[in-house]
């Protein structure tokens, strides 16, 4: 199908994947010894209203999991234990983990947060040496990073069904899918136990008859290609059969920031102010990845339910003040349509702000409008703030937490701005001072 697809056979036990247990709420429970043995959720924010982000396996046993709102998570159970997400902790102990891996493996890819891969070579994918290694490398992370830092870890021919092991015995789980044992256990999951497959993916097997990933497992690729409505269901098809086809490599389109606002921060000023520190943090984010953006969003839901969003298009730019002036028009456009009124300063209007850069290119990639035809005196004002642009990144990164900053930086109870985890992008350490 592919360059480079392997056979099964051929494979062999090639990939070992390890995923983190309940990982934010293992880190809790790591750093404070009285929540060890606790039903402990991870919340975003400190108010019953808003979503557990992580559950310990204590809370878990009552139901509690990621999405189910504080409120109802207390009634579920009662001797809860609810601690203010710190994400800067998290990455913290994301690279010790990574440090304590590579003691035995190099780490082949970062999927997410809490989740990595392996290569295993040569003798390496005897069954025997395998799990041995897969041993070695838990005793690593308790040894190195903490006792209550638990994870599973699959061993299978391909990435894809190394990620599924892990799902079959959780927590702290080895699973070893041999090619020669295939389908196995598999046929023991759900459909939406397998990665890439949500609600709305089994809702379209469903239609096609499928229900059981024995049922999938029988369909034809070309039936899976049909299924998807791309050549990802039958990319889809060969992993679930064990053959290892490499996963096709992203490019960054585009770059931003969004946070659910503090109960304090909901007023159109402190909100206003929110946007432009979101946004001054996804232009230092853009000028480190050297890209420039030529398109800004600006997105705000309101206490109401109501969202609104819009965006402006310019010319390729990568200075906070080009950014800001646009986010000024935006602001003004929404202030506008939503009807805001002077008498709105001090009430609590907003739930969440977004800004994203889009439209991202290199500078070798941007066409000569940019530089050569631009009016003289534009061409000016873009080099000074150019120049400004790196003198202020200069000093972020020579002193750190918030030396220096364009306008008064509001205060969050996370103690930074916009940085979080997300699912595809683990953050650098130094985004939660810059």
């Amino acid at each position: 199908m592919n360059i480079g697809l392997q056979t099964p056979a051929q494979a062999g036990l090639k990939w070992l994947f390890l995923d983190l247990n309940s990982y934010f709420a293992s880190v809790e429970q790591q750093e404070n010894p009285h929540l060890r043995g606790k039903p402990v959720a991870v919340t975003p924010m400190v108010t019953d209203s808003t979503c557990a982000i992580a559950a310990s396996y204590e809370a878990k046993a009552y139901g509690v999991k990621t999405g189910t709102k504080i409120y109802e998570a207390r009634r579920m159970c009662p001797g809860l234990k609810c601690v203010l997400a710190r994400h800067d902790k998290y990455v913290e102990y994301h690279h010790k983990i990574l440090d304590a891996v590579e003691r035995h493996l190099p780490v082949n890819k970062i999927w997410s947060i809490d989740e990595c891969d392996c290569i295993l070579l040569g003798r390496e994918r005897e069954p025997e040496n395998a799990r041995a290694l897969a041993m070695a490398v838990k005793e690593s992370i308790w040894r190195n990073v903490g006792e209550h830092i638990n994870c599973s870890i699959g061993i299978a021919p391909n990435s894809f069904l190394a990620k599924v092991a892990t799902e079959i015995e959780k927590p702290d789980g080895l699973v070893i899918l041999s090619p020669e044992d295939l389908p196995g256990r598999l046929f023991d999951l759900k459909l939406m136990d397998l990665p890439g497959i949500n609600v709305n993916m089994a809702a379209r097997l469903e239609r096609a008859r499928i229900k059981t990933v024995e049922q999938l497992w029988h369909i034809s690729p070309k039936q899976a290609r049909s299924i998807w409505g791309s050549v990802q269901g039958e990319r889809f098809w060969y992993w679930l059969h064990g053959y290892d086809v490499p996963y096709q490599s992203t490019n960054t389109s585009m770059v931003g920031h969004s946070r659910v606002l503090d109960p304090d921060l909901r007023t159109p000023e402190k909100t206003r102010a929110m946007a432009r520190r979101l946004l001054v943090k996804a232009g230092y984010r853009l000028r480190r990845k050297e890209f420039y953006a030529s398109r800004l969003s600006l997105s705000v839901r309101f206490i109401d339910g109501y969202r609104w969003s819009h965006d402006l298009s310019f010319a390729h730019a990568h200075d906070p003040f080009t950014f800001l002036h646009y986010l000024e028009e935006l602001w003004i456009m929404m202030v506008h349509d939503c009807g805001l009124l002077p008498s709105h300063h001090n009430k609590t209007v907003f739930k969440k702000v977004s800004v994203v850069l889009h439209g991202l290119k290199r500078a070798e990639d941007i066409t000569d409008d940019m530089f050569d035809h631009a009016l003289e005196e534009k061409r000016k004002v873009m080099q000074k703030n150019e120049a400004l642009s790196s003198a202020l990144d200069l000093l972020r990164d020579k002193y750190k937490k918030e030396a220096v900053s364009i306008g008064l930086p509001p205060k969050t109870l996370a103690g930074h701005v916009g940085t979080k985890i997300a699912f595809s992008r683990v953050p650098s350490k130094d985004e939660f001072w810059n």
